[in-house]
């Protein structure tokens, strides 16, 4: 038997599906997980133990086991794509209006007067697990919104599992970026790509295609949904290319890849949208299956996409 909920957690859709297992107890422990995250490393709450990071920036600060995952995370993910995906850019986020919630930025009338903000560079961010502790020259500022996502997605789904007993299977999706456990339903995980993961499935004429999954994760990063105006009248979406601090310039609408973890999914995923035209190339360097939607919509698929 499946079941399901859907809610809202980390600023995000949150769906969790459970085959044949406890289901209350798995949605409490991915709410617990979810609520940790969400105290460990956002952006948007002043509590948070990232911003208490980046506003020590300059020092040497000791941080939680979740925080130094996350980090650790991402800067495997910023060498792996040559610093295409960068967690430096926190700074150069908040310089193009991208320093609330999005709920809040797309419910806004607010003027944003797009700035310029220098990226430092993943390089300058020193991490010691032995001692679980971090370094980073004043003025950077840490951004984990992408590999932190899909390893909150990843935790989740590893938590509802243990919840839900040894026999189950389950689904974790965050935003459409999804993490699965266990076993999957007869034929797998049915799960419908698009440009924005808020939409419902069931829309007649949706663009976007179906593909069953068996194991693992897949995400997908798009520059279609997350987008708001500047005070100029001009257009932007929230992903940066480091190399100029402003939303990259990239022939690509949508990018989603399969990976064991959704924690390199969407690190790639969101990589490949910066990488522009190198971006197939690389993913295939990578061994990750992928689908990429150009701006005009036609389709590129990578890598043996859809995953077996």
């Amino acid at each position: 038997m499946l079941e399901h909920a859907d809610w809202r957690a980390l600023g995000t859709g949150v769906r969790l599906v459970v085959l044949d297992g406890d289901f209350p107890a798995a949605r409490s422990v991915v709410e617990g997980i979810l609520a940790e995250v969400d105290l460990a490393y956002s952006r948007f709450r002043p509590d948070s133990e990232l911003m208490a990071v980046n506003a020590a920036a300059g020092t040497t600060r000791r941080v939680s086991p979740l925080l130094a995952r996350a980090i650790a995370g991402a800067l495997v993910a910023a060498e792996r794509s040559g610093g295409a995906l960068d967690p430096t850019v926190g700074r150069a986020l908040r310089a193009v209006g991208y320093d609330v919630d999005f709920d809040l930025i797309a419910g806004s009338s607010r003027p944003i007067t797009l700035r310029l903000a220098p990226v430092p560079g993943w390089e300058a961010v020193r991490l010691d697990p032995a001692w679980s502790s971090v370094q980073m020259p004043p003025g950077v500022e840490l951004d984990l919104g992408s590999t932190g996502k899909g390893l909150a997605a990843d935790l989740a789904a590893t938590a509802a599992l243990d919840a839900a007993g040894p026999r189950a299977g389950v689904l974790v999706s965050l935003g459409g970026d999804i993490a699965t456990a266990g076993r999957a339903p007869e034929g797998g995980w049915r799960i419908r790509l698009g440009d924005d993961s808020a939409a419902d499935p069931s829309t007649p004429g949706l663009p976007g295609d179906t593909v069953a999954l068996a194991s693992g994760a897949v995400a997908t990063s798009s520059t279609a949904v997350r987008r708001w105006r500047t005070a100029e009248g001009v257009t932007i979406h929230h992903i940066l290319d480091p190399r100029t601090g402003l939303p990259a310039q990239t022939p690509w609408r949508t990018v989603t890849v399969a990976a064991a973890t959704c924690e390199e999914a969407n690190g790639a995923s969101t990589a490949a949208i910066v990488l522009g035209h190198a971006a197939q190339a690389w993913l295939e360097s990578c061994g990750l299956p992928a689908r990429l939607v150009a701006v005009s919509g036609s389709v590129t698929c990578v890598g043996g996409w859809p995953p077996a």
